[in-house]
């Protein structure tokens, strides 16, 4: 009867005893709501449902019900949670509604009697999600429960923190236990399934391995279940880049443009889903002693906008792949499950409820772009072994290789040089002139028919069976398996599959560089056995050990700091201050004596190779080699791989979605969730399907502090609107106010200041330069500035008195000028960025006085932020000013060289025009400049995280700032006009090598050994074993310390103690 009377979007009044007539569903959730809490007793007489009855004799329909929970917020959750299930709604069954009983019985319970305004569910759900919030332990969380139940006595709540998350669990959506065989052996070694004790079972059976599995399909189901986000799963399309110059997400790479161009039936439907895969092993303990390793393989969302995506609450965890051995080779046997659900999603798809178009169910799909991972484990998922003369993925079997002493060594890199170059015949790289051209480009038939020659493999390591090491063949290159991922039917014509990580490139090559510069025996790449290289090499002879009686010396490399060099360049380090939330505090990390830079971090190793390394070693080696960095033995494969990065920018769009760095952080908040050091894998499970239920309900709570609606740390709060641009200036106070007295002329140039700068009375503005053109003023910009506050101030009240439409009370507030006094402030917050003046930040270990603020003519001015003023005015108007002191920036005292901006700070300019807005000051921060001496600093510009230059819908055209700021200059570097320079530094110094004396002649005598002529030959039958072995075990054994949001990477690729 009701069918026919849906309204044209296909709702209808539900009728139950919930909604009453009151919220409109479609005929689904109708279903469900009827059966799930019952027909309303008192409705007889069907009006909303197409029985004809008078309007008068309509009294006998109830009304909405003003008691109990009528605005809970946990309805509207439990509703998108259940509307979203499709089978629920269609089926309607009392087995397919009962995973909700206890959740509707929490929810229609009072918390207290008489308490209306909340449930028993919404309280439960606030309360836990402030412990998560808070990182509450289990304990003091029974300890709370437990004086609530004694201080109200009558309180409808669980009684411990265990019942609680079981509450929880209901509203997440699960995980899988799936052990290694489902049968009792297993079908390869016939191994028994669980773990045996002297041949037997004892007790309970245990599984060798058990692996987690968090479906995938529910979780983007979910992500459409609310309005919320199911817009958000649009962004894609909607906010990409209509500039080809410019690129702001994926969207925008050649590589998500391809996949479109040969999967157009998937292209069409933007709710189609592109994820991208990040897998790493981390120790979930925190004592480090203990090796054990935990592989957790989490799954980003790449529809949603750049800010989104790789926050931790759009993160999903798909697989926790158990420990305490990483998996190594045997990874496919654990991705099985999720290469199964991504292949259903790609081919059938699955019905889902589209919350931001009318809740109609679409078949949603999903593709997998591409893998971040670091290089270890990306040769586990790839296949392709990063070891050995063809470790380079992308150059393939063309990989610039030969083999050194101890070592292979990556290089012959001037076949990425232009063929006329003539670096190619320069005989001073490798004692040879290079005529091979570029590395081949290998594409997807390529590819695929290098992997039809691999031999299949047994997984596994047992030592009869997967175990087994196994030589490969000429024609298998480096692939010691074909990866699951081609399976999948699309994976195959992926340019880009598997992403170089920036993050651990960088800090590996930034390792190298500052443990050659400094000297680091540790980390130093100018070792003993590159010195001989050199010389059987026959180059560099400057550099090569000589004897000297019994000792055998090496003389000191121009591209190494003296000791006094050293020193200065660890106190130029320890002088470098940040603005608020840039960087870590770097001079922590300076050894006391000022000898060594030590524990540096992912993060600090990626700030000093973008920020600081290219300033700080200006003046402390030579010029070239400053500019180039560049000698032989510094290439290993890291060095080798930046080569590929700038080709993966253009293929996969910015870099700051396909590096580690936040899916490191995440792996530290799996690590949180270990309650039980017994049962790791457990802990995290259990842990992330209750904090996955409180991050989607959190979604809905605007009464209490959220992941979604918690401020920032620089949030400049809510700002009163105006038509009157300069009383809207986002701007917060901080800090004491003080009241000051500025003097008259003083006060009439930052008031004229900001009349000239509200755009609302240019047509006032410009009247008033025609009066005095008018009147034949000698000087009219002068008598315009000293003049115009009192001509503005008369003209309108002239108008205000006759009531002219145009003079609004802002205006008029405006023309009355300033209070005397001004309150001043040491710091303030302004569209989200930390000022304060300098000095205050004197005393501070960060740096956020410095401002800038381009000019008329596209120049930018520099100074530092002196006062902040806050000038009153009528009806609680007021307006934030800057007061700067600003360095002159002519070309005598602003230059700017390789783009790196010096200026001289002793010299002040504009000291009749200090102000400014605070809403137009830009950020920077400024360093010293060891080449130019005290008073000189370089000038670095600000990319603040969590700041994006795009309007809220997404259509601006204008290039958003990244999340993690890089570089803010470029380098350039003319390498053709580098002279050839001697590298033997020249103030005396020559290091005896301590170890057991060996001639120089003995080594020189073995240099055919070391040497591979024609990039053809294969490693030794041993050395094949040993790189086998290597990556078979792989070097990550679990020992990263993710307590500090990244781990240290030195596992490295390095065969010898030499590197």
């Amino acid at each position: 009867m009701a069918k026919p009377h849906v309204n044209d979007r296909g709702f209808i009044r539900c009728p139950c005893n919930r909604c009453i007539n009151n919220a409109q569903h479609q005929l689904e959730v109708l279903e469900t709501h009827i059966h799930r809490f019952g027909f309303m007793s008192d409705y007889n007489e069907w009006i909303y449902h197409g029985e004809n009855v008078n309007a008068a004799s309509s009294s006998n329909v109830p009304q909405p019900n003003s008691g109990v929970h009528e605005r809970d917020e946990m309805f509207e959750v439990l509703e998108d949670i259940i509307s979203n299930d499709v089978e629920v709604d269609q089926l309607g069954s009392q087995s397919s509604n009962v995973q909700y009983d206890d959740l509707f019985t929490t929810l229609n319970s009072e918390l207290y009697p008489g308490v209306s305004s909340f449930s028993s569910l919404n309280f439960l759900v606030k309360l836990m999600h402030l412990k998560v919030m808070n990182k509450w332990t289990n304990k003091s969380f029974d300890e709370l429960l437990k004086l609530l139940k004694l201080a109200f006595p009558k309180i409808d709540l669980v009684e411990s923190h265990y019942e609680a998350k079981r509450l929880m669990t209901k509203m997440g959506l699960g995980y899988q236990s799936i052990h290694n065989s489902m049968s009792k052996t297993c079908p390869v070694c016939s191994e028994s399934r669980w773990k045996m004790q002297e041949g037997r079972r004892t007790g309970k059976n245990v599984p060798h391995k058990v692996l987690r599995y968090f479906p995938l399909a529910p979780r983007l189901k979910r992500l459409f279940a609310t309005s919320k986000t199911a817009k958000l799963m649009r962004w894609h399309q909607a906010g990409k880049s209509t500039d080809d110059n410019v690129m702001r997400h994926p969207v925008d790479g050649r590589a998500w443009k391809d996949f479109d161009r040969k999967h157009p039936e998937f292209a069409d439907d933007v709710r189609n889903v592109r994820l991208g895969l990040a897998a790493d092993g981390f120790n979930p303990f925190n004592n480090m002693s203990i090796s054990y390793s935990m592989w957790p393989v989490v799954l980003t969302t790449y529809n949603l906008p750049p800010w989104l995506c790789m926050k931790p609450e759009y993160l999903m965890l798909s697989l926790l792949i158990p420990g305490p051995q990483s998996p190594g080779k045997d990874m496919d046997v654990f991705l099985r499950p999720l290469i199964e659900e991504l292949k259903e999603l790609w081919e059938n798809g699955i019905d889902t409820r589209d919350a931001g178009n009318d809740r109609k169910v679409f078949k949603m799909r999903a593709a997998l772009l591409w893998t971040v991972n670091d290089f270890p484990a990306r040769s586990s998922l790839s296949g392709w072994s990063g070891q050995g003369y063809k470790a380079c993925p992308t150059c393939n079997e063309d990989t610039p290789s030969m083999r050194v002493i101890g070592k292979t060594a990556y290089f012959g890199h001037r076949r990425f040089l232009p063929s006329t170059h003539r670096w190619r015949s320069n005989l001073d790289f490798d004692g040879r002139t290079e005529r091979k051209r570029p590395p081949r480009m290998f594409s997807s038939v390529d590819i695929m028919d290098q992997l039809r020659r691999v031999k299949t493999s047994i997984p596994g390591k047992h030592p009869n069976y997967g175990g087994v090491k196994r030589k490969r063949g000429d024609d298998e290159l480096n692939w010691r398996k074909k990866s699951i991922f081609y399976e999948l039917p699309y994976w195959a014509e992926i340019e880009l599959k598997h992403n170089l990580d920036v993050m651990h490139i960088e800090k590996n090559i930034c390792n190298s560089l500052l443990g050659t510069l400094m000297g680091d025996p540790h980390k130093s790449k100018d070792t003993d056995n590159a010195r001989r290289d050199l010389q059987h090499l026959g180059i560099r002879s400057e550099l090569h050990l000589y004897e000297d009686g019994n000792k055998l010396m090496k003389p000191a490399a121009k591209y190494t700091f003296s000791e006094a060099n050293r020193r200065k360049f660890c106190r130029f380090v320890r002088s470098v201050k940040f603005p608020d939330g840039f960087a870590g505090n770097l001079s922590k990390n300076v050894a006391h004596n000022d000898s060594r830079i030590v524990g540096l971090k992912s993060h600090d190793c990626h700030v000093i190779m973008q920020r600081l390394l290219p300033v700080g070693c200006r003046s402390l080696v030579n010029k070239t080699i400053s500019s180039t960095i560049i000698e032989l033995s510094f290439f290993d494969i890291m060095i080798h791989l930046i080569l590929h990065l700038p080709e993966e920018a253009i293929l996969g769009g910015p870099v700051y979605m396909r590096w580690m760095y936040p899916f490191e952080r995440y792996l530290k908040r799996l690590k949180d969730y270990v309650r039980n050091a017994a049962k790791p894998e457990g802990s995290i499970s259990e842990g992330y399907v209750v904090d996955e239920a409180l991050t989607f309900c959190s979604r809905y709570f605007d009464d209490i502090e959220t992941r979604f609606n918690r401020p920032d740390r620089n949030d400049d709060g809510i700002h009163r609107t105006s038509r009157l641009f300069v009383f809207e200036s986002q701007c917060k106070p901080m800090g004491k106010q003080s009241q000051v007295y500025v003097e008259k002329n003083v006060r009439d140039r930052a008031e004229f200041y900001i009349l000239n700068n509200s755009p609302e009375i240019e047509t006032y503005l410009n009247q008033h330069k025609q009066e005095l053109q008018l009147r034949g003023c000698l000087n009219p910009d002068e008598a315009h500035r000293n003049e115009f506050a009192d001509w503005f101030f008369e003209k309108i009240y002239a108008m205000n008195k006759v009531h002219a439409p145009e003079v609004t009370h802002e205006l008029l507030s405006l023309a009355s000028k300033s209070n005397i006094f001004v309150s001043s402030y040491p710091a303030c917050i302004v569209n989200g960025v930390r000022f304060v003046t300098h000095a205050r930040d004197v005393r501070l270990k960060t740096q956020n006085s410095g401002v800038s603020v381009p000019g008329t003519e596209n120049e930018i001015f520099y100074g530092q932020l002196q006062q902040i003023l806050e000038f009153s005015y009528l009806n609680d108007f007021s307006v934030v000013l800057f007061k700067c002191k600003w360095f002159r920036c002519d070309s005598r005292r602003m230059v700017t060289e390789n783009n790196i901006t010096s200026i001289n700070i002793t010299s002040e300019s504009y000291k009749d025009d200090q102000f400014i807005l605070a809403s137009q000051a830009q950020q920077v921060f400024y360093v010293e400049d060891p080449s130019r001496g005290p008073n000189w600093r370089v000038v670095q510009h600000v990319n603040h995280r969590s700041i994006w230059d795009i309007t809220e819908d997404g259509m601006s055209d204008i290039d958003l700032l990244q999340d993690n700021s890089s570089l803010n200059f470029t380098l350039f570097v003319d390498l053709g006009n580098l002279p050839q320079i001697n590298l033997q530094r020249n103030d005396g110094d020559v290091i005896p090598i301590v170890q057991p004396f060996t001639t120089v002649s003995q080594h020189v005598n073995k240099t055919a050994s070391f040497l591979n002529d024609d990039d053809e030959d294969d490693v030794s039958e041993e050395d094949d074993e040993t790189v086998e072995e290597s990556a078979d075990e792989e070097t990550d054994e679990g020992n990263d310390d993710v307590d500090t949001e990244e781990y240290d990477d030195d596992r490295s690729y390095h065969t010898s103690d030499s590197d």
